[in-house]
């Protein structure tokens, strides 16, 4: 039991950052207006707040949020200490406070693989796309990120996304598109979503690096000792004697199982998608266990001091819709880079590529929220960065 306490402290010292709030130094920001060090965003289709997290470590602040899941809403007061706003399509532009950046991961049901492929015909969610455009019009900040399946991409043979850009630039936005991984993030997950960025300026915007596998988060930095969990989370003897029969290949744990639609079971060291609507064994610890609700919040990369006040079921809702928050921060970080250096091109100071990749390089450790040491002089080794993808606008 000792042993299982001491490493539990141990791996909760690579999940967990002191300060989750404020991730790049004060250095990074020498000779930049007050702006963008407190810039301010607003939180829309909110969820538990994953994107705000992965904003708020770069420096942001809140200054409005909105969903209408109650158990979400619960979750998230009691993290950031206030209730989300309501349902979106009833709020006017004007009772929204000013700020910088608008973030949105706007339902994903109307355009999910395994959801009813309705897209913008959907009577209830398929328009929420447009109370985006409404508030983006009307209010007109600097920048936006908006997140969604993967599928968004494909959906309706590409039209879905084609109508979501064009009308993002008809509206004065300079829009930039990309497939994000999770397991190119630092998380033991492939999570592929779609990430859109748009600016209002004409800023040399490029999306994140992947990080080097050996800067990755295991399962074994993920997952809790087996003695310290509730029973309740093991299986059935007969569950798991079916999916050992289905599982193809051998490999040595820890693991993760995932059973897809058609019965077949694949093992591997990481895990398949998070999924609000997945059945209860879509997904299992050496074929023994589901994942208990820490262990879902570390897949998508919240630090350990974030509450669980819902039950498992919702929990489980909640992280399956919520996003990958190394995904996010990488991709804020990146929005700053391109922000601060559009404003200092126009007073003629102008950061060169490799010393605002030394400037906002993720750190080498095996915490997505840990601060970035900055006096080290050391570039990051990464993987080749992800092809922007080629849209055609009609």
């Amino acid at each position: 039991m000792a042993k299982s306490k001491e490493k539990a402290k141990s791996r909760t010292k690579k999940l967990v950052s002191s300060d989750t709030k404020t991730q790049l130094s004060q250095k990074d920001f020498i000779e930049t207006d007050n702006k963008w060090k407190n810039f301010k965003f607003i939180d829309l289709f909110s969820g538990i707040g994953g994107i705000r997290l992965g904003f708020e470590s770069v420096g942001g602040k809140c200054v409005f949020s909105s969903e209408w899941d109650k158990q979400a809403c619960v979750t998230y007061s009691e993290n950031f200490g206030e209730m989300p706003h309501g349902d979106i399509t009833k709020i006017k532009s004007s009772e929204i406070p000013d700020f910088d950046i608008l973030l949105a991961g706007f339902p994903c049901q109307p355009f999910s693989i395994i959801g009813d492929k309705e897209g913008f015909n959907h009577e209830t969610q398929g328009t929420l796309f447009f109370e985006i455009e409404r508030i983006l019009n009307d209010k007109k900040p600097t920048a936006f990120l908006l997140e969604n399946v993967r599928n968004l991409i494909s959906h309706d043979g590409g039209k879905t996304i084609n109508i979501i850009t064009r009308h993002l630039t008809a509206i004065g936005y300079n829009v930039y598109v990309s497939i994000l991984n999770a397991l190119d993030y630092g998380l033991p997950q492939k999570r592929e979503r779609v990430i859109i960025c748009g600016f209002i300026d004409d800023v040399d915007f490029e999306f994140p690096q992947p990080i080097s596998e050996n800067e990755s988060l295991s399962l074994s930095d993920i997952l809790e000792p087996d003695e310290l969990l509730d029973k309740c989370l093991w299986v059935k003897e007969n569950i798991k004697n079916s999916r050992q029969e289905r599982i193809k290949i051998k490999l040595k744990k820890p693991f993760i199982t995932h059973e897809n639609v058609g019965g077949d079971v694949t093992p591997h060291y990481y895990s398949c998608a998070l999924r609000a609507g997945a059945s209860a064994n879509y997904i299992l610890v050496n074929n023994e266990r589901r994942p208990s609700a820490r262990e879902l919040l570390r897949l998508q990369g919240f630090p350990d001091t974030f509450k669980i006040v819902v039950p498992y079921s919702s929990i489980k809702k909640q992280t399956g819709n919520s996003v990958a928050v190394p995904v996010i921060r990488a991709v804020a970080s990146e929005m700053l880079i391109a922000l601060i250096n559009f404003r200092k091109e126009k007073s003629n100071v102008r950061y060169t590529k490799s010393e605002r990749r030394i400037r906002f390089a993720h750190k080498k450790i095996k915490n997505p929220f840990v601060q970035t040491d900055t006096n080290s002089g050391n570039t990051v080794s990464c993987q080749e960065r992800p092809q922007q993808l080629q849209l055609t606008f009609t």
